[in-house]
């Protein structure tokens, strides 16, 4: 397993961070570039969409989970 690692990105001109663990980043980058987007603009989008009870890393591992499984089946 590996550890969580927090990082740090502007959404409309406030910064914020996230934490998640390696694989979940990876795969979040990659769909990013599949997506033609960067990796922040990815983070921006997701958290525009994700419910306001939830927490932004959540909604990112989350988001990752969805892509996956959209692409298995």
């Amino acid at each position: 397993m590996t550890p969580v690692k927090k990082r740090s990105v502007t959404i409309n001109g406030h910064r914020t961070s996230y934490s998640l663990e390696e694989p979940f980043y990876d795969e979040l980058a990659a769909i990013a570039a599949a997506r033609g987007m960067t990796l922040a603009a990815l983070v921006a989008e997701i958290d525009t969409t994700r419910p306001k009870a939830s927490n932004l890393s959540s909604a990112l591992r989350l988001h990752v989970l969805e892509w996956v499984r959209v692409r298995r089946d």
